[in-house]
C-alpha cells in the first residue's frame, strides 16, 4: 500500500501541470473590413431590384420546370461535387488522425527469442553462476503506453488547423456547386436563346421564300425587273446560310450541359432540342448588402477557414519552443521458461514521465516560426483582396442587369419600328410605289432587330445568373442531407 503513493503521485504531479496548461499562441479572430453601405446600378426597366436576402434556389425564378429539373440532377450527377465531396472527407479523416495525438496511446508486443551468448563477448568478464548457461529461450510479453500531454497545446492548434482546413474543403464544395449551377442555368439560357435565333430565322426564311415567289410571279407578268429576283434569291440564300452555324451553336451547348450532369456527348438531344421558349425573367430580384456577401460567398469563407488554419499554425509553431512532457508505462512478464511465462515472478513494469526541453535546434523553430507567420499574413492579405474582388463582381454584375434591361428595352421600341416599316415597303412594292430593294433592306433590318431582341433576352438572362453568381447565392442545393 505504501508503494502505491509514490507511483499516483508520479501521475498526480505531470497530470496537475498538464491541467495547469494553457494554449499558446494567438486566437483567431474574423477580419473585419469596411462594406459600403449599399450597392450602386440598379436597373431603371423591366425586372427590379432591392436589398432583401438572397434566394437561395434563385433559379426557380425563371418559371422553368426544364431548368429547375436539369439543376435537381446536377447535384446528384455532377463530377466535381463528387470529388470536392471526396476532399471533405479527406479532410475529416486528417482531423481525426492529428487529434488522435492527444489521446493516450497504447500497443501490446509479444516475442520468443532462442539466445546464445559469446564466450568472448562482454559475458566473459563477468563470473559464472553455478549451473548457468550461455544458452537459453526468452519470452517476453509487453504492453506499452504513452500520454503526450501537450501543455502548450501543440497537439490542440494542429487539430484547429485541421478542423479549419476541413471548413475550407465544405466552401470549395460550395464553390463548386454555385460553380456548376450557374454555368448549367447560363448554357440554358444560351441554349434557349439560340433556339430562339432559329426559330426568328426560319420564320424570315420563309418570308422570303413567299417574297421570292411574289417578285418571279411579277416578273413573269412583267412588272418586276430581273433584278428584283436575283436581290430576293440572294437575300433567301443568305438567310439560309446562317442556319448551320446556330445549329452548331446549339449542339455545342447541349453537349456542354450534358457534361456538367456526368453525361457522354448527344445524351441530351433527345430532351433539349425541343424548341420551348426563352425563361421570363422575375418581375423582382433581392441582393441583399455588400456586407453579407462576407458571410455567405464561398469563396470568401474558403479563404477565412484558410487564415483560421493559418493562425493555428503559427500556434503550433510558438508551442515547440516550450517544454513537453509524456507519460509512459510498461507493463508485462518476461521468463525463460514458458511454464512461469504468466506466473507473478515473471511480471515487470515501468512507469513515469519523460520531460522534452528543446535547447538547440539550429535554428529550425524559429525558420518555422517565422514561415508560419509568413503564411499567416498571406492569408489575411488572401481573404482581402478576396472579399474586394467578390464587392467587385457583384457590383459589376449589377450594372450589367441594369444595363441589359436597358438595351433589351430600346431593342423592344425598334422592333417595332422595324417591323412597320417592312409592312409598309412590302405594300408600297405589292403596289408598284417602289423597288424591290427597299424590301430586301427592311426585312434585314427587321430580322437584325428580332435577332438583337432574342440576343439582349438572353444576355438579360445570363447577366442575372452571374448576378446571382456573384452574391454567391445557390450552393445550398448541393448540400448533404438537403
Amino acid at each position: 500500500m505504501k508503494r502505491a503513493v509514490p507511483r499516483v503521485a508520479a501521475f498526480a504531479l505531470p497530470l496537475a501541470i498538464a491541467l495547469a496548461g494553457c494554449t499558446v499562441g494567438p486566437a483567431f479572430h474574423r477580419p473585419r473590413i469596411d462594406a459600403p453601405p449599399a450597392w450602386g446600378a440598379e436597373p431603371k426597366a423591366g425586372s427590379q431590384t432591392y436589398a432583401g436576402a438572397i434566394d437561395t434556389r434563385w433559379w426557380r425564378s425563371f418559371d422553368d420546370a426544364e431548368l429547375t429539373g436539369l439543376v435537381d440532377r446536377l447535384g446528384r450527377q455532377n463530377l466535381d461535387l463528387q470529388i470536392a465531396a471526396q476532399r471533405i472527407r479527406e479532410a475529416r479523416a486528417q482531423m481525426k488522425a492529428v487529434a488522435a495525438a492527444g489521446l493516450p496511446q497504447a500497443n501490446w508486443s509479444g516475442s520468443y527469442a532462442y539466445r546464445q551468448l559469446s564466450t568472448h563477448g562482454i559475458f566473459s568478464l563477468a563470473e559464472p553462476s553455478p549451473g548457468a548457461s550461455l544458452n537459453f529461450n526468452l519470452y517476453s510479453n509487453v504492453l506499452s503506453t504513452s500520454w503526450d500531454l501537450d501543455l502548450f497545446g501543440a497537439i490542440r492548434r494542429g487539430v484547429e488547423a485541421q478542423r479549419a482546413d476541413q471548413s475550407a474543403a465544405l466552401a470549395a464544395r460550395r464553390a463548386a456547386a454555385l460553380a456548376a449551377v450557374s454555368d448549367l442555368a447560363a448554357s440554358y439560357m444560351q441554349l434557349r436563346g439560340v433556339q430562339a435565333q432559329q426559330v426568328i430565322l426560319q420564320s424570315n426564311i420563309a418570308l422570303a421564300r413567299t417574297n421570292l415567289q411574289l417578285v418571279r410571279d411579277r416578273f413573269a407578268n412583267g412588272v418586276a425587273a430581273n433584278l428584283d429576283v436575283s436581290q430576293a434569291a440572294a437575300q433567301l440564300a443568305s438567310m439560309e446560310s446562317g442556319l448551320p452555324e446556330l445549329e452548331n451553336a446549339e449542339a455545342a451547348l447541349i453537349n456542354a450541359i450534358g457534361l456538367l450532369l456526368s453525361e457522354p456527348p448527344r445524351a441530351l438531344e433527345g430532351e433539349l432540342k425541343n424548341r420551348s421558349p426563352q425563361p421570363r425573367l422575375p418581375v423582382s430580384v433581392p441582393v441583399g448588402l455588400p456586407l453579407d456577401l462576407t458571410r455567405r460567398r464561398p469563396d470568401i469563407l474558403e479563404a477565412e477557414a484558410r487564415l483560421h488554419a493559418a493562425t493555428a499554425e503559427v500556434g503550433a509553431a510558438i508551442a515547440a519552443f516550450y517544454p513537453d512532457i509524456t507519460l509512459a508505462g510498461n507493463m508485462g512478464t518476461e521468463s525463460f521458461a514458458a511454464s512461469d511465462f504468466f506466473s507473478l515472478p515473471a511480471k515487470q513494469f515501468s512507469v513515469g514521465p519523460t520531460l522534452n526541453v528543446p535547447v538547440f535546434q539550429g535554428g529550425r523553430l524559429i525558420a518555422r516560426l517565422a514561415f508560419r507567420k509568413a503564411a499567416q499574413q498571406e492569408a489575411v492579405l488572401t481573404w482581402r483582396n478576396t472579399v474586394l474582388n467578390a464587392w467587385r463582381e457583384a457590383d459589376d454584375a449589377l450594372t450589367a442587369y441594369a444595363k441589359s434591361q436597358s438595351t433589351h428595352a430600346l431593342t423592344e421600341q425598334a422592333l417595332l419600328q422595324d417591323r412597320a416599316a417592312y409592312t409598309a415597303a412590302r405594300q408600297r412594292y405589292g403596289e408598284g410605289a417602289t423597288d424591290y430593294l427597299n424590301v430586301v433592306a427592311t426585312q434585314a433590318a427587321l430580322l437584325s432587330t428580332q435577332s438583337a431582341l432574342a440576343d439582349s433576352q438572353t444576355r438579360s438572362e445570363t447577366t442575372l445568373v452571374a448576378l446571382y453568381r456573384a452574391l454567391g447565392g445557390g450552393w445550398e442545393y448541393a448540400e448533404p442531407g438537403r
